[in-house]
């Protein structure tokens, strides 16, 4: 149940951290954890580990994103050569 709403969560918002993903609904980060490692496992995801820092303070996260999902293309004019 929980994995199939942290996948929905990333369709719908795209790229984003596992805290990003705990806060917006409401699942421990404890069990966004295991369901990201669960979806990265099956493939459904790509998952990598990132370090940030803000002021003095080390945070250490993961970023993920749904895999081959290609968003589509924004509304309006585009360049192009003339």
């Amino acid at each position: 149940m929980q994995t199939q709403q942290v996948l929905t969560h990333l369709k719908k918002h795209g790229q984003l951290l596992d805290t990003e993903i705990a806060a917006a609904t409401g699942i421990t980060l404890a069990h966004v954890r295991k369901s990201l490692a669960d979806l990265s496992d099956r493939g459904e995801i790509s998952l990598c580990s990132v370090t940030k820092f803000e002021g003095n303070n080390r945070i250490e996260a993961f970023q993920c994103r749904v895999s081959g999902f290609v968003p589509p293309a924004a509304p309006g004019r585009k360049a192009g050569s003339k």
